[in-house]
């Protein structure tokens, strides 16, 4: 067979989704998938969208994309030995000055200050990336043909659009559709911070004339800019349990819920369950085109294909596993967290996103790795290397 006879390289799209500390699950999905692919692969995913914490992970994997088993590591690296204290400040004076302030500032209604609000401070995460990352490289990756595109979305907080800031090829261009838009602009960290302030906990970013947080936030389409950006082949990692049959059961509930519980279950509103929807919409678009005849697609004017996909996600319930964790943080953390219920039952939802502790992070990597090895074959097969045997 000739070279220009070999059917082309599937383009994978791989998107990170948002979910704070949860992201080192992420972490354990890309060290396994690093093992299985063989060793001339320099980078199985020339396409990378992140959201949220997922955001970073995918600068860091963009920033080394002739190198995808380095990246890894590096990622690694950073998230087995994570501390609080490398993300937000966790010294009482830090914590009791921010959340007073926070405080203060929702019961005058911002009149006083105009200055950005959070629950926590998170400049030692902006020093760290600050640091860590080598934001030119992505430039460079794209030139030399190892990386195509780098998205990373954002939720406007006066537009109330969900904007995805991409930095990729030429010929890629942007796009408008119902409340989301996507801008060609060089990543730098301004969108990280952006991307991965949690609403109420980190503090929201300006970013041009708009200020922004989290890019989970009204992402109504969270795998739209792979698609955007070139993507025929989809690898999502989530940080919920999604697409499966996992409902909670319904019991009478004694005493009204906690801040905490109010906080985590919002949180899970923004993070899980648009992911779960676009995807149910993918699945049914699919099931659509296999039912109608070629002949007619071509015809179309509207052009209609369809993408394959793969999600992993935790096997277990990411809270049960922070509650067991709880004791690790710091001491003026977890009176904070006291305060607003985090650590009462009921409450180790909202713990799950902040718990930037390497015992949690390590649970959470262990649990992404030995969630791939059970699907490797399926996966080798669909990244393309399926004739592949370790």
């Amino acid at each position: 067979m000739h070279n220009n006879d070999r059917p082309s390289k599937p383009k994978v799209g791989l998107i990170l989704t948002g979910g704070g500390a949860r992201a080192a699950y992420q972490v354990g999905v890309l060290r396994a998938i690093s093992e299985l692919l063989p060793r001339d692969v320099r980078n199985p995913f020339p396409i990378i969208c992140g959201t949220s914490a997922g955001a970073i992970n995918a600068a860091v994997l963009a920033a080394g994309a002739s190198d995808f088993r380095r990246a890894v590591r590096r990622l690694m690296t950073v998230w087995k030995n994570f501390h609080v204290h490398h993300i937000y400040r966790s010294d009482p004076i830090g914590v009791i000055r921010n959340s007073s302030r926070w405080i203060f500032t929702a019961l005058t209604g911002g009149a006083v200050t105009r200055k950005p609000v959070s629950l926590l401070d998170n400049s030692p995460l902006a020093a760290l990336l600050g640091r860590y990352l080598e934001f030119a490289a992505i430039q460079h990756h794209i030139d030399n043909g190892d990386l195509a595109a780098l998205s990373v979305t954002c939720s406007g907080y006066t537009s109330g659009q969900s904007v995805t800031f991409f930095q990729g090829r030429p010929e890629l261009q942007p796009w408008r559709r119902a409340r989301r838009i996507g801008i060609a602009m060089p990543i730098e960290l301004k969108h990280l911070m952006a991307s991965s302030a949690l609403p109420f906990i980190f503090p929201p970013v300006r970013i041009s004339r708009e200020y922004f947080g989290d890019g989970s936030m009204r992402q109504i389409a969270p795998i739209s800019p792979a698609l955007h950006l070139g993507a025929d082949r989809l690898l999502v990692i989530g940080v919920g349990r999604q697409l499966q049959q996992h409902l909670h059961e319904r019991v009478t509930a004694d005493t009204h819920p906690s801040l905490a519980q109010i906080a985590g279950h919002a949180l899970n509103s923004i993070f899980l369950d648009s992911l779960e929807v676009d995807l149910e919409r993918l699945q049914r678009i699919n099931r659509t085109i296999e039912i109608i005849p070629k002949e007619i697609l071509e015809k179309t004017d509207y052009p209609l294909r369809q993408v394959d996909f793969r999600l992993l996600s935790p096997s277990v319930d990411l809270e049960k596993i922070a509650a067991a964790h709880t004791g690790n943080l710091p001491r003026a953390i977890r009176v904070l967290l006291h305060m607003v219920g985090a650590l009462k039952h009921g409450g180790s939802n909202l713990l799950s996103y902040i718990l930037f502790e390497k015992s949690y992070s390590r649970a959470l990597i262990r649990l992404g790795y030995e969630d791939t090895m059970e699907r490797k074959d399926d996966l080798l097969a669909f990244l393309g290397c399926g004739d592949f045997r370790r």
